[in-house]
């Protein structure tokens, strides 16, 4: 059994201790540590065991794995309306935050394209009414014999093609909420309806603004934007590890920085067939209830996933070194005493690791300042080879 001085270090770190207990600073040092073999053992009372804490190695059951998320507009109730004819607008109905239902008014335009449909509707509908007389008329004239078959028939194309003029020309004015009828007027009041029920979450227009038809796609605000807030959709960057516990129906929780200590419960809809070639992610959907309001669109979420740990242990990242590429975990088989012990990690989330081999459940682990004792260890060992014998390297340790 070697006996070995740590370093100063320790001995300033033991004093600042004494310090802060009122304790002189000219307390006697601290009873030397043993290396025997790859333990280090320190005596009974060190100040040292107050700074490494131990931790009992769990069963693997899950890993809490935490994911960047966002929510946004659930787009299977979200509606956006844009101007499908140039005007102007002449009167705003809604505003953010009322409640609307499907077909009602939320502004009105006008617009001369819009009266140029109605004007076609209009026209059809004289159109059809003329044609439909000349039909009678030949029909009559066909039973007194006055009239060729082939006229009768050519008054009944001519029918039937204003007919379908006309069926043409009310569905388009219709599609944009104008009137039909026989009696319609061109008025070129064009309503911008809405086609769902729900609250109107955003308003992009002002009376008296000048609206054209290009004004609209991608990257270009909608007049209107309806939704249903009562559930949200979330958008989640799952990295590639994760794909496998992502999966439709999937159950994750979500943490926002507006609500700390609660999280709510949201389900994957929805994932990505191909993975961002860039980062390495893949892009997940899932829903979130959201019946009073809390959650907003946009916001930042962190989405915690429970991963499936399988065989091995549990246990805090913070108690997992790297040298080189190997892992390494500080286990204490009693009270005192300390030793490293090759590991071989498995699912990592930001506070725990799986460890699959070299740790068994149960076994009491040093999960705080184990980088401290890993140097420790390898200033005591440097200490005691023989003169002879080459300078060792220090180890280099780091957390994950």
């Amino acid at each position: 059994m070697t006996r070995v001085l740590l370093a100063a270090a320790m001995a300033a770190m033991t004093a600042g201790l004494a310090a802060c207990n009122g304790e002189s600073t000219a307390a006697p040092a601290p009873a030397e540590a043993v290396l025997q073999g790859q333990q280090l053992i320190f005596p009974a009372g060190h100040p040292q065991l107050r700074l490494l804490r131990l931790e009992a190695a769990r069963p693997g059951a899950a890993v809490d794995v935490p994911l960047s998320a966002k929510l946004v507009w659930n787009e299977d109730r979200t509606q956006r309306v844009y101007p499908a004819f140039a005007g102007r607008v002449d009167r705003i109905a809604t505003d953010i935050g009322r409640s609307v239902k499907p077909g009602q008014v939320l502004a009105e335009l006008a617009s001369p394209d819009f009266g140029a449909a109605q004007a076609d509707a209009a026209r059809a509908e004289a159109d059809h009414a003329l044609a439909a007389k000349q039909l009678a008329r030949q029909r009559e004239l066909l039973a007194a014999g006055i009239v060729a078959q082939r006229d009768f028939e050519q008054a009944q194309a001519d029918a039937a093609r204003a007919e379908a003029e006309l069926a043409r020309a009310r569905a388009r004015v219709r599609m944009y909420g104008g009137a039909v009828g026989p009696n319609m007027g061109v008025n070129q009041q064009l309503s911008l309806r809405a086609g769902i029920a729900g609250t109107v979450v955003e308003r992009n227009l002002n009376p008296g603004q000048e609206l054209r038809p290009d004004q609209s796609g991608p990257g270009v605000p909608a007049l209107f934007v309806i939704s249903d807030p009562s559930t949200l959709w979330v958008q989640i960057d799952a990295r590639e590890s994760e794909v496998g516990t992502l999966q439709p129906g999937s159950a994750f929780e979500l943490e926002l920085a507006a609500y700390p200590g609660r999280r709510f419960e949201g389900r994957v809809t929805a994932l990505a067939d191909a993975i961002d070639p860039s980062t390495r992610t893949i892009k997940v959907r899932g829903t979130v209830a959201n019946a009073d309001r809390l959650l907003k669109a946009e916001m930042l979420a962190t989405a915690h996933v429970q991963r499936s740990a399988g065989e091995g242990v549990v246990v805090p990242a913070s108690a997992v070194l790297l040298r080189g590429e190997k892992h390494w975990v500080f286990v204490s088989p009693k009270p005192g005493v300390f030793e490293p012990r090759e590991v071989q990690t498995g699912a990592t989330g930001a506070q725990q690791v799986v460890l699959r081999r070299g740790l068994e459940a149960g076994e009491q682990i040093v999960v705080e300042n184990a980088l401290l004792l890993d140097r420790q260890l390898a200033a005591a060992q440097l200490s005691a080879q023989p003169a002879s014998a080459p300078a060792a390297v220090p180890v280099k340790a780091g957390q994950p």
